[in-house]
């Protein structure tokens, strides 16, 4: 019996690397769609726009999955997609491994709030307060008598580990809410009562009307000297993509491409780098 289970075992094993083998034949030898494993920050701050802009200038489609920037990589290295995007800079592992990232952005972080809760500006202090749980009613704050409700998306998110670092300088954060991923902390915070407070890219929210941005020190995110941001990356495998993902880049550096970047509150890579 445990012979046959063995055996049983090894079959399996040999199918699941034939199919992963196959799938990324497939992929090498089709010029005419893209597969793309997205952060799901970037898909909601430019690509979701991009990617009907591309495909009808282009005729080339685009099939995406939209992910974790973590899981996007991963299924890049895995083979299942020619393209991935990430809101974080590669491991040395990833390097180590062939991947290459090249620099699309800068997407201030913002820090959001559902509009009604009396507040506008924040020091980075009280913005350590509020997410320490040391300030929890925004009366403190000199807004209404309101419970403050902390929002957050997962610990694995890029838009978490970004914020922990840039904003908590690694302290803990403590929270009401944990969302699945970042762009989930968007919609909680829309669709919760006053009082609630999240942070995301501005990308994903510069367009959103039931979102406010909060200035940070006086700064809004869409000022030059705002000192908050991430940056966003397409991440490839090899020395160079292949014909229909250089088109894509290419198309994200164009004037159209840039000029969407900029309508969403971004800051595209300067001309002298693409």
């Amino acid at each position: 019996m445990t012979h046959r289970i063995f055996n049983f075992i090894l079959a399996a094993i040999s199918c699941i690397l034939i199919l992963v083998m196959s799938n990324g034949k497939a992929l090498a030898q089709n010029t005419n769609i893209i597969h793309y494993t997205c952060s799901n920050q970037i898909y909601q701050a430019l690509d979701k726009q991009k990617i009907k802009a591309f495909t009808k200038v282009e005729g080339i489609r685009v099939s995406v999955s939209t992910l974790s920037s973590n899981a996007a990589v991963s299924q890049l290295l895995c083979g299942r997609s020619e393209l991935a995007s990430t809101t974080r800079h590669l491991y040395p592992r990833d390097i180590e491994q062939g991947l290459r990232q090249i620099p699309i952005c800068k997407d201030p972080l913002a820090i959001i709030v559902r509009k009604g809760c009396g507040v506008n500006n924040l020091t980075e202090k009280q913005v350590q307060d509020i997410f320490s749980g040391i300030i929890i009613n925004w009366k403190e704050l000199g807004g209404k008598d309101l419970k403050i409700t902390v929002i957050i998306p997962g610990k694995e998110t890029a838009a978490n580990k970004n914020f922990r670092r840039y904003f908590m300088k690694h302290k803990d954060i403590k929270y009401d809410i944990m969302t699945w991923d970042s762009t989930m902390a968007v919609t909680t915070v829309e669709n919760f009562p006053c009082g609630t407070i999240s942070f995301i890219g501005q990308g994903s929210v510069a367009k959103d009307p039931n979102i406010r941005t909060i200035k940070i020190d006086g700064k809004l995110p869409e000022d030059p000297d705002y000192p908050y941001y991430q940056i966003f990356y397409y991440v490839i495998r090899g020395k160079a993509p292949n014909e229909a993902v250089k088109k894509f880049i290419a198309h994200t550096f164009s004037e159209a491409g840039r000029k969407l970047i900029q309508e969403n509150g971004m800051i595209p890579r300067p001309c002298s780098e693409n």
